[in-house]
């Protein structure tokens, strides 16, 4: 009798990892991070241009940009499960559905939503308990920062997304609502926008000075040539502005800002030290 319940507890255990994805690509960085996370990662066969982490993710074949891959080359690579973020969704679901491949969906505009996120690739791959201590371990970081900060003043905080390299031309800033808005909350800091609908804005120099935020977090998402040029040059054009007049426009240009998985205690980590310099 024990022989044979042995028996079928291995039948229906085979028979559940063999539903699980073997073979899965991530189209979006910060879910391959999360995939790696809860250590699913060993069965991604191919990931989008943009995924520098872990570090071998290098070694895995490129199919391209966020909104645009090869799906010639994503069908070669014969997926049994396609991951990608819900802001790619209208781009990419109807092709990969045309596809006949399964596609998991995760939304991660807030931090709730990526801790959402993480138990849903947890329980997708068959890593829920990984998934559960990733979101333990994550929260407990921002946790921590956020305890470090909950006694200091508030400097209201514009934090620059995106603008044209080399001039303040093209500016786009987060708002309350999005996950880089909590994080400066959490660093010690306040949004000096109100919330927008998407939680991201455009801004023109006018709305830049009528805001006179104390501080500028300013992410440049540019390649690496534009990057080397002085990344404080364009905002001296500005020096009625009191955080350029106070020499507190900060340049962030790591890796894992915009990537709104575990590394998020990074970002916070580093907008705390921009923001509250005492703290070191």
């Amino acid at each position: 009798m024990l022989r044979g319940t042995l028996l079928l507890f291995l039948l229906v255990f085979s028979s559940a990892a063999a539903d699980l994805p073997q073979r899965i690509v991530s189209l979006s960085p910060d879910l391959t991070e999360m995939l790696y996370g809860v250590g699913a990662f060993p069965r991604i066969v191919a990931i989008s241009d943009f995924d520098t982490y872990p570090d071998e993710t290098a070694n895995l074949p490129h199919l391209g940009r966020l909104d645009n891959p090869s799906f010639e080359r994503l069908a070669g690579v014969r997926p049994d499960l396609v991951v990608i973020n819900s802001a790619q969704a209208p781009f990419l679901e109807p092709a990969l559905n045309a596809l006949g491949l399964k596609v998991l969906k995760a939304s991660n505009r807030t931090i709730d939503e990526v801790y959402a996120a993480m138990l849903l690739i947890g329980r997708t791959t068959g890593n829920q308990l990984a998934a559960e201590k990733l979101i333990g371990t994550t929260r407990q970081g921002l946790d921590r920062i956020a305890r470090k900060t909950a006694g200091l003043a508030k400097p209201r905080v514009v934090m620059i997304i995106d603008r044209t390299p080399g001039t303040l031309r093209d500016l786009y800033t987060a708002t309350p609502g999005a996950y880089l808005a909590e994080l400066v909350e959490i660093a010690g800091g306040r949004m000096a926008l109100p919330p927008a609908k998407s939680g991201y804005q455009k801004l023109n120099k006018e709305d830049l000075l009528a805001i006179n935020p104390d501080i500028i977090l300013d992410f440049l998402q540019a390649p690496a040539s534009a990057l080397s040029a002085d990344p404080l040059e364009a905002w001296r054009q500005m020096p009625e502005l009191r955080a350029v007049r106070e020499h507190r426009v900060y340049p962030v240009n790591q890796d894992f800002v915009p990537h709104a998985s575990q590394r998020m205690v990074q970002t916070a980590e580093l907008f705390a030290k921009r923001i509250h310099p005492e703290l070191r």
